[in-house]
């Protein structure tokens, strides 16, 4: 078997995510192929070649692909996954983009959000907001997955020695153009790569109380987050929120305040190695799943928590 790993990068780096897929096509077993696009991606390739476990790294470097439009990347995949028996791709929005393509241009089923391999035909997926999973075992000629990264612990960045083979292939679809982009800029990690989350919910009650999660976090070290009712009012953007429909998080400590714990939410942070709830509601079903519990006021608490840090 050959398993053949797309490769999610920006700005010339490769994704943390990424590191994640890897993981999981190991645990399938066989050669691992990366497939680094874009344009200007040579040194992407070569931290690419770095990356444990990772045999050959193919460079498909054209204008093209220059944004990764997904119109353009999936052709490029389907036709280079016609020779594997996997095509893996992290479950970021990206790879939630481009493998449904892939799958359909391949006429194979799709297996998504993947947090266990049990063989490499068989394999453990989430479902209902993650209150059961579900065990998938396809006989499709290629396998077309999408990996969420919590599943599985990231491979190590160094000490592999990949092949680097170019691909010549240029699929331009001409059905999409890049217009522009506008990126939120923080000076706090990136919320899923962060080991620390402070998240507000409802309880917050408006956008500027939200000052008070970000002074705890700046003293932390921590990623900001915010549930959906906190999104859907409004009170922050939509790239803060975690859950269901929106970033999956699996931090070392994940801090909910004022927070309920709707199933919704609880799919994208349940996997958090120690989570913490503070809620003044003691019947909230945040409590069902956290480790530490405080029902208390959160604008009495955070100040005091705050002070201890």
């Amino acid at each position: 078997m050959t398993i053949l790993v797309i490769a999610e990068h920006e700005n010339g780096a490769i994704a943390p995510a990424t590191l994640n897929t890897v993981a999981a096509a190991a645990k399938i077993g066989g050669d691992i192929h990366v497939l680094v696009a874009g344009q200007g991606v040579g040194g992407v390739a070569e931290t690419a070649a770095k990356i444990a476990g990772v045999a050959k790294v193919l460079v498909a470097d054209n204008a093209a692909y220059a944004h990764q439009l997904p119109e353009n990347v999936a052709p490029l995949v389907a036709e280079l996954g016609k020779g594997y028996s996997h095509v893996l791709a992290p479950a970021t929005s990206n790879g939630k983009n481009v493998l449904p393509r892939v799958a359909a241009l391949l006429d194979v089923d799709q297996i998504s959000e993947i947090i266990s391999v049990e063989s490499a035909d068989t394999f453990k997926r989430p479902i209902y907001a993650g209150n059961a999973i579900a065990t998938v075992q396809s006989s499709a000629s290629v396998k077309v997955i999408t990996v969420r990264a919590t599943g599985f612990d990231a491979v190590a960045a160094e000490g592999g020695s990949a092949a680097v083979e170019a691909v010549s292939a240029a699929h331009d679809a001409g059905l999409s153009s890049f217009v522009g982009e506008e990126l939120a800029k923080s000076d706090r990690p990136e919320l899923t790569a962060a080991k620390i989350v402070v998240s507000g919910g409802r309880g917050m009650q408006n956008g500027d109380n939200f000052k008070h999660l970000y002074a705890l976090a700046d003293k932390l070290g921590a990623a900001v987050g915010a549930s959906r009712a906190a999104v859907d009012a409004g009170f922050v953007p939509n790239d803060m929120q975690v859950g269901q429909t929106g970033k999956i998080v699996a931090p070392q400590l994940y801090i909910a305040v004022g927070i309920s714990g709707a199933i919704q939410h609880l799919a994208g942070m349940k996997d958090s190695k120690v989570i913490v709830a503070i809620n003044k509601d003691e019947e909230a079903p945040i409590f069902q799943v956290a480790d530490y519990g405080l029902v208390a006021d959160l604008f009495e608490a955070i100040p005091e928590l705050e002070k201890l840090v």
